[in-house]
């Protein structure tokens, strides 16, 4: 089973951001915990981080021909693009939304998901244990 984990903007300097917001890891920690997890349930898992809208769109689209499930972060993404909703549509296997923080519970922007509607699941404000819920969804499947 290939899972992937696909992290939008700004991932790259995670462990810079809030700690209080988003568990206080670096980009390359909480990938090593999914890849972990991933492992201890029996799956391969391929992550991938990207500033590029237009490069995460292909990702949707690759992985979700590929892959049996995709896992995705896009970020402040998830509020407004109407593209990578369009990918994750094609996608052959279930998609996983997940947001470190409590994106339901913020400012009044970060409350409205295009995804969360084509979303099999979706997991908010559990920091990098929601990665782990997300996978555990996906292998029940």
């Amino acid at each position: 089973m290939l899972i992937g984990v696909l992290h939008g903007p700004n991932f790259n300097v995670l462990e810079r951001r809030d700690p209080a917001l988003y568990g206080g890891l670096s980009l390359h920690e909480l990938e090593a915990r999914i890849r972990g997890w991933g492992e201890e349930l029996g799956c391969d898992v391929l992550c991938r981080q990207t500033n590029s809208e237009g490069e995460y769109i292909e990702w949707c689209q690759e992985l979700g021909e590929s892959g049996d499930g995709l896992i995705v972060n896009p970020g402040a993404w998830s509020h407004y693009s109407y593209a990578i909703r369009d990918a994750l549509e094609l996608a052959r296997g279930p998609v996983v939304e997940v947001h470190l923080s409590d994106v339901d519970n913020r400012e009044e922007w970060r409350r409205r998901s295009v995804l969360m509607e084509i979303a099999a699941h979706r997991v908010v404000g559990k920091g990098p244990e929601g990665y782990r819920e997300a996978l555990e969804f996906l292998v029940r499947r």
